[in-house]
């Protein structure tokens, strides 16, 4: 059996189209959200493949924290502090998204199509359980 290295196995996934790079924004406590093209970076290949976004509201106002995030990592902080995301003073929110710039501005959606999108996946999500119980 042959040993590859890092570099030869991320050339090997480079070239083969397998790996997976996204860019999300990155700031550090900008008072101001930092989603402009001056911020966003090239994300580790096949090791941070999610975008975060940390709102923290502060005595002087809402600061912004937007980085690469593997996606472990993100989803353990993000639900680690659901609690404290409240919007008051002290609130700290914590997102994960996995789409290249998916931590920028938010898109507004109408209210319908979310419901719409919800029940889309519940139904997906049944229709797989079921064919699986059935086969």
């Amino acid at each position: 059996m042959r040993l590859f290295s890092v570099s030869t196995l991320l050339l090997f996934f480079s070239s083969s189209g397998l790996a997976l790079q996204i860019q999300c924004y990155q700031c550090e406590e900008m008072t101001h959200d930092c989603s402009t093209p001056d911020f966003i970076v090239n994300c580790t290949v096949n090791v941070q493949d999610m975008c975060q976004t940390e709102v923290l509201v502060k005595d002087d106002g809402t600061h912004y924290r937007k980085s690469c995030a593997s996606s472990g990592a993100c989803l353990i902080a993000s639900s680690g502090y659901q609690q404290f995301c409240t919007g008051k003073l002290n609130s700290v929110c914590i997102t994960c998204c996995n789409t290249p710039l998916c931590n920028g501005p938010r898109q507004k959606k109408p209210k319908s199509c979310a419901a719409a999108v919800t029940l889309g996946a519940l139904w997906l999500h049944a229709s797989v359980l079921l064919s699986s119980v059935l086969c």
